[in-house]
């Protein structure tokens, strides 16, 4: 099963490990330096062409967690995670 985050971007929803509200996950400064950290290290991609709502933390076999930024609300994809939507 794969989760469509926006932008013709999908990835495996096994490699998901959480869906955060940018909004609210933000406020806090060990988070805001989390982003700013796996930015510099290039492991941000960008899916948006709207305002962000969240960003999705993946992490596939062998690999560097990837950060996914998301015009799309958490609501939003955890209904298409639940209903095994691919869009």
């Amino acid at each position: 099963m794969y989760l469509h985050l926006g932008q013709s971007v999908v990835v495996p929803y096994s490699s998901v490990v959480g869906l955060f509200d940018l909004d609210n996950s933000s406020a806090s400064h060990r988070t805001r330096g989390f982003l700013e950290q796996a930015e510099r290290e290039g492991r941000v991609v960008n899916v948006s062409d709207d305002l962000p709502k969240s960003f999705i933390l993946c992490q596939e076999e062998g690999r560097p967690p990837m950060i996914y930024i998301s015009q799309l609300a958490t609501a939003t994809l955890l209904k298409r995670a639940e209903s095994n939507l691919f869009e």
